[in-house]
């Protein structure tokens, strides 16, 4: 051995005795020939192939002169001595003690507030050669802890990315070798991190992200909040990679980290997002990852819970289908930091950027699966949370968020839940969005199985049948979720709904009702509909057979209040509408709610929209009203006490508006026959031939028409003597409908002559009658034109003399000759007959 040590001192001494030369020539000033004498050293030590210990002794000689080329002007020098010490390192026994004079001189290089290397090129070579340095020098760089950490605070937030990412594995690398002198230093590597985890560059941030992971673990754990923030950024990076690099790190921290259980509150949520990740792989590694936290707490704890261990380890009733249990150590860690997760829940929840809000609400499901009914205790902040979050313009966050709710109705049971959201929404957090309490009541009672459910309904469904609760707001969305609630029910608790039919059935009259979406009115419909089928009945014509009494006395308990802003009357108008024959066999007990509510001192609107509903019904009277013939019974009494009050004149649209509806409603009535109090009813219809609407003086004319032609034949005299002087103004009505309706009046009215009309005692009224009419025998429009001429020929068999004479006395003023002509001709051959 001695003898071998002789000869490689005799052979360092060769070697150096040959460089002697090249040495001299690196203080030259010619930059040339400084390259030359650094190359010339390369090639005559590093790329000679010496023994170890040769180039051990060669390496302690030429250190210093090859640290002095570190600062040469000339880039392609420094790049060789770079090369020449990294290649000297690598190869020697002992680099350890060349760093007495590398690390200073590095230091200085890299360690400045200014670094002094301008090539990046070489920077990145000096950093590679630093971390081969701690790679090959292990324990023995400890001494040099603050010149490490000068030079690496400043080249992770070096501008060259590659100098970054060389800095965090040099970095890596370090605080493994000296782990017990690493952690008095490692928070001042945090700031330059921090920096540095935002990059543009995807492959620096996973860098920055694993650096992070091993000089918090390898520190004194002061810092997690420090980066805390920043790690949970990089959740919703773009690259899978960064996020799986944050994953692993977080997962190991959970493992690893000497004081992991004072941070478990602020761990578990970055690794439990990390679940709901959309990349496959990020997803399994996160729930292995949690699978092993879970295992390891539970070993670390095992005392604590052994107690619990066979209560906790039954899955509880009603376990959501299809979903895997969590191991209970994942339960328990979460359950013990569900006070700390909630608030952080709800704060960032509500957070400005989408991203967040749609992590934050995917990992409420997570959390809430783990607490199972543990979250019973949490359940005001719970719901204010859901709420809030339900209200969210973004679609995922909503749909995150009930499905979150689903699972509050899997584990809390329903007399706990229930005592909160009735509450709630009978008197909603938010007066700008009060459907969000029923939108989660619906999500929550979706989850909840029908045992439990079973003695509950009658309490939720007299909820949702308050008029504070579904006959307070006309929007959309929240009808849409008062029907979501009813749907829910009838879906969970099927035949079981038959117990609260009226109310459900009331609550979807009513969103009918209040809903001016077609869409939404036809799902409410057809909940109608399922609400008869789950209690086997035929059609909704049962079932509305089997509560139409009922639901008459709801609306009856409030009639004298009614306006034109009552929900009441649009109820009352879908009942009426949808139970079609049905409401015949319940006439009696509808005719009073109409005779209210129609009183000419109730609010015209309200009246107008009821009269137009009732001229609907009357159209249609033998498939609706007197579908039973029971409405004829009640017909007269409607007529007096309700339909002639209203055709009393009062001034004002909506008055006329209200007559118009009246007088249709009359007219529908009269083509169902009734006619026994003509005495009453002609002074108010006569009137109405004088109304300023078209649409009143043409109903007036038409009910005139009807009246006349069931029952002219049978009128006194003297009553028909007042009808025809108000048909014939009608003739020069503005509107030609108006006029020919009033021509058939007439017509009728000549019709209605029998032989107890007493031609010579009622001279005078036919000699008025044939005058006006013959005023319109040239009328400019031949159609009319026509009709009188018919009606003239008609009226020939009452008083042909008369008649005569009021014709020829017209023909001698020459008027109109040709239809005088015709109609004397007419008479002649009459009276021939």
């Amino acid at each position: 051995m001695a003898a071998m040590a002789a000869g490689d001192e005799h052979a360092a001494s060769e070697v150096l005795r040959g460089l002697a030369r090249h040495l001299n020539c690196l203080n030259e000033d010619n930059k040339a020939t400084r390259k030359r004498a650094l190359e010339q050293i390369k090639r005559e030590t590093v790329d000679k192939g010496l023994s170890s210990s040769v180039l051990q002794e060669v390496f302690s000689a030429l250190l210093k002169p090859l640290l002095k080329c570190l600062s040469d002007p000339m880039e392609r020098c420094r790049e060789t001595a770079i090369a020449v010490i990294t290649e000297f390192i690598r190869c020697v026994p002992k680099p350890e003690e060349s760093l007495p004079y590398l690390m200073p001189c590095l230091a200085q290089r890299l360690g400045e507030k200014e670094i002094l290397e301008p090539a990046e090129e070489l920077r990145l070579s000096a950093v590679e050669m630093l971390t081969l340095t701690v790679e090959t020098c292990g324990k023995h760089l400890a001494p040099y802890l603050s010149e490490m950490i000068n030079i690496l605070q400043r080249t992770i937030v070096d501008p060259f990315p590659d100098v970054k990412r060389e800095s965090c594995k040099c970095t890596v690398k370090f605080a493994k070798c000296v782990p017990e002198h690493f952690h008095m230093q490692a928070e001042s590597l945090v700031k330059p991190l921090m920096q540095t985890i935002a990059h543009q560059h995807s492959r620096v941030r996973v860098s920055v992200i694993e650096t992070t992971g091993a000089v918090i673990q390898h520190g004194t754990g002061k810092n997690v909040d420090d980066v805390l923030s920043h790690l949970a950024q990089r959740l919703f990076d773009d690259s899978p990679q960064v996020r799986k690099a944050m994953t692993a790190v977080v997962g190991d921290w959970l493992l690893h980290m000497r004081d992991r259980y004072s941070y478990f509150h602020k761990l578990i949520p970055l690794l439990l997002s990390s679940i709901n990740d959309e990349i496959p792989e990020i997803r399994l590694l996160a729930t292995d990852l949690w699978r092993q936290v879970g295992a390891q707490w539970e070993k670390e704890n095992e005392d604590d819970i052994k107690d619990k261990m066979d209560f906790l380890l039954t899955p509880p009733p009603f376990y959501p289908p299809g979903v895997e249990r969590p191991g209970l150590g994942c339960r328990e860690l979460v359950i013990r930091n569900l006070g700390r997760l909630v608030p952080a829940i709800t704060h960032d929840v509500t957070d400005w950027l989408v991203p967040t809000r749609v992590r934050t609400s995917q990992l409420l499901s997570v959390l809430l699966l783990h607490a199972e009914d543990h979250s019973t205790q949490h359940l005001q902040p719970l719901l204010a949370t859901l709420y809030r979050a339900c209200t969210d313009s973004e679609r995922d966050v909503v749909i995150n968020c009930l499905a979150a709710a689903k699972l509050l109705g899997n584990f809390v049971p329903p007399a706990v839940f229930l005592k909160l959201l009735l509450d709630h929404v009978t008197t909603p957090y938010s007066s700008s969005h009060p459907w969000a309490p029923l939108m989660v009541l619906a999500a929550v009672l979706g989850g909840c199985s029908k045992p439990l459910l079973k003695p509950h309904l009658e309490q939720i469904a007299n909820t949702l049948v308050q008029p504070d609760v579904c006959q307070e707001y006309q929007q959309v969305m929240y009808l849409e979720q008062l029907l979501a609630c009813v749907d829910v029910l009838l879906h969970q608790c099927d035949s079981d709904c038959g117990s609260v039919s009226l109310q459900l059935l009331q609550v979807l009259v009513t969103v009918q009702g209040l809903s001016t979406d077609t869409n939404l009115s036809e799902k409410a419909l057809e909940s109608v509909q399922c609400l008869s089928k789950v209690q086997g009945l035929d059609s909704v014509m049962e079932l509305y057979r089997q509560h139409m009494g009922q639901l008459l006395d709801w609306l009856s308990a409030s009639v004298n209040t009614w306006s034109s802003y009552s929900p009441q009357r649009l109820q009352l108008h879908i009942i009426v509408i949808q139970s079609g024959p049905v409401i015949g066999e319940f006439v009696s007990q509808l005719m009073p709610l109409f005779r209210s509510c129609l009183q000419p001192d109730k609010d015209p609107e309200m009246r107008l929209s009821i009269f137009t509903m009732l001229a609907k019904l009357l159209l249609n009277a033998a498939n609706t009203l007197d579908s039973q013939r029971h409405f004829h019974e009640e017909s007269e009494k409607f007529l007096c006490d309700v339909l002639l009050p209203n055709l009393v004149w009062h001034a004002g649209r909506i008055a006329a508006a209200v007559r118009t509806s009246a007088l249709s409603c009359l007219l529908a009535l009269l083509h169902g026959g009734l006619l026994c109090l003509e005495e009453k009813l002609r002074p108010k219809v006569l009137s109405a031939l004088e109304e300023d609407s078209q649409m009143s003086r043409l109903l007036a004319c038409r009910s005139i028409a009807t009246i006349l032609r069931l029952i002219g034949t049978s009128l006194h005299p003297e009553s028909l003597n007042k009808i025809y002087p108000e048909l014939l103004k009608r003739l020069d009505d503005s509107s030609e409908e108006v006029r020919g309706v009033a021509l058939q009046a007439l017509g009728l009215w000549l019709s209605s002559l029998t032989k107890d009309y007493n031609p010579a005692l009622c001279a005078p009224h036919l000699q008025l009658l044939f005058q006006q009419l013959l005023l319109h025998l040239d009328d400019p429009d031949a159609s009319v034109q026509d009709q009188v001429l018919e009606i003239l020929k008609k009226s020939s068999s009452i008083h042909p003399a008369l008649l005569r004479r009021e014709v020829e006395a017209v023909r001698d003023k020459q008027r109109t000759p040709l239809h005088c002509d015709e109609l004397l001709q007419h008479i002649k051959l009459f009276t021939q007959k």
